[in-house]
């Protein structure tokens, strides 16, 4: 029986890995294709300067081909086909792990440096499409952007280079924990976020970024026989270090600064390898005072605070967040150069 089982297993194996190389072949196939019908109807309709117009044409083309090669060729999905031609100019560039649908979501993406990170994360992270999609309308790109220490936020962007070099880079503020079904400003308990950050422990990996392995929750520490206990732990493995995680239902205090400071000197002083980077603690709260942080944790510390919403911010949103921390600089540069 057991010698049965695993030839089943193997061949299992065997055809699931055929399949998956047929997929591959068959969305590459039609992403190139796509993308070649995109070519024609731009340099046929006189190129990029005139690739807006032509909707007569668009749909004369349409009715041809859907008479002989059925659906699939519609106005929409031909002007879609033109549109990817237009905002990938490298065909050569295209990437085989990501599918039509992928192309469809970054497409909608205006801004050129932010589709480009977008693109290059969905496929080191094997984003989903509906992972992606999540992603892109939470302003996963704009929050890692305004989070970045020490720069102007109009001369700042966010490139394949940027990301995971410091633990600053895999800072987001706010967080954007929408999954969790948690309504906005409820009554509930530390306790109850984190049982529920747990519940959707996936979707929670995917909104903290890449590298991320789940360790602990309530993990204790223990020294002059007191017992101390981190809500969650997680283990960055592109960083090297440990990320210290604690939960917070109201806003900040100097306390709850001092105590993640405590934890993550405690780690990485008695739990952190040689080969070690030393350990991030982060601290997610509801709403937080920059200067209380500034004044409270030394020059240099690891430990950082988020705030989290419990929805999708607009955009709108994030513009005055981007806004209120470009003017917050630039106050601080006048004061500093008095």
């Amino acid at each position: 029986m057991e010698l049965e089982k695993e030839i089943v297993n193997d061949i299992r194996n065997i055809v699931y890995q055929a399949r998956n190389k047929v997929y591959q072949v068959t969305n590459n196939t039609m992403v190139q294709s796509y993308y070649e019908i995109g070519r024609t109807i731009v340099e046929k309709q006189g190129g990029m300067e005139k690739a807006e117009y032509g909707s007569e044409l668009i749909k004369t083309i349409s009715k041809e081909l859907s008479a002989e090669f059925g659906r699939g060729f519609t106005t929409t999905n031909l002007k879609n086909m033109r549109t990817f031609y237009l905002t990938f100019q490298k065909g050569h560039a295209l990437r085989d792990e990501l599918s039509w649908t992928h192309y469809r979501l970054l497409m909608r993406v205006e801004n050129k440096k932010a589709r480009n990170f977008y693109e290059e994360e969905c496929v080191n992270s094997n984003w989903s499409t509906r992972q992606l999609e999540r992603q892109i309308h939470s302003f996963y790109y704009e929050r890692l952007l305004s989070s970045k220490d020490g720069k102007s936020t109009k001369d700042k962007s966010i490139g394949e280079d940027d990301i995971l070099k410091s633990p600053s880079d895999i800072i987001k503020d706010p967080y954007v924990l929408e999954f969790l079904g948690l309504p906005d400003q409820a009554s509930f308990s530390e306790k109850e976020l984190e049982s529920a950050l747990i519940s959707h422990l996936q979707k929670f990996l995917l909104e903290l970024g890449r590298g991320f392995s789940f360790i602990a929750r309530q993990k204790r520490i223990t020294f002059d026989g007191r017992h101390f206990y981190i809500d969650l732990l997680f283990y960055n493995y592109l960083l090297k270090c440990f990320v210290i995680i604690d939960l917070k239902i109201g806003d900040l205090t100097h306390q709850d600064l001092g105590q993640m400071q405590m934890y993550v000197n405690y780690y990485e002083e008695k739990v952190s390898s040689k080969e070690d980077n030393p350990p991030i603690g982060i601290v997610l709260c509801v709403d937080k005072s920059e200067s209380l942080v500034k004044y409270t944790l030394p020059k240099n510390s690891n430990v950082y605070a988020s705030r989290y919403k419990l929805y999708l911010p607009s955009e709108e949103e994030l513009r005055i967040e981007l806004h209120k921390e470009y003017n917050l600089l630039e106050l601080e540069k006048r004061i500093g150069n008095k």
